[in-house]
């Protein structure tokens, strides 16, 4: 059997939260763990999970507010 090579983990934090956004677990201008809260989730450094983060933001997913932390966006992509 062969190893499926692990995806990168800011690819898993964006395909989870997408994921939670699409099924409803995550609503419209819900907060989003911090990101320390994150790294410790996926057992990661800071920088993966603010690569995803900005992915996410960049993607709309997500809405990034300086200071005040990362929000599910009013009208995600469907």
């Amino acid at each position: 059997m062969v190893n499926m090579p692990r995806k990168p983990v800011y690819e898993q934090v964006v395909d989870d939260i997408t994921t939670s956004i699409r099924t409803g677990t995550l609503k419209p201008g819900q907060k989003l763990p911090t990101i320390a809260e994150l790294a410790r989730q996926y057992n990661s450094s800071d920088n993966p999970i603010k690569r995803a983060l900005w992915i996410l933001d960049e993607r709309g997913w997500i809405e990034v507010h300086q200071g005040k932390g990362s929000f599910v966006a009013d009208n995600p992509p469907t």
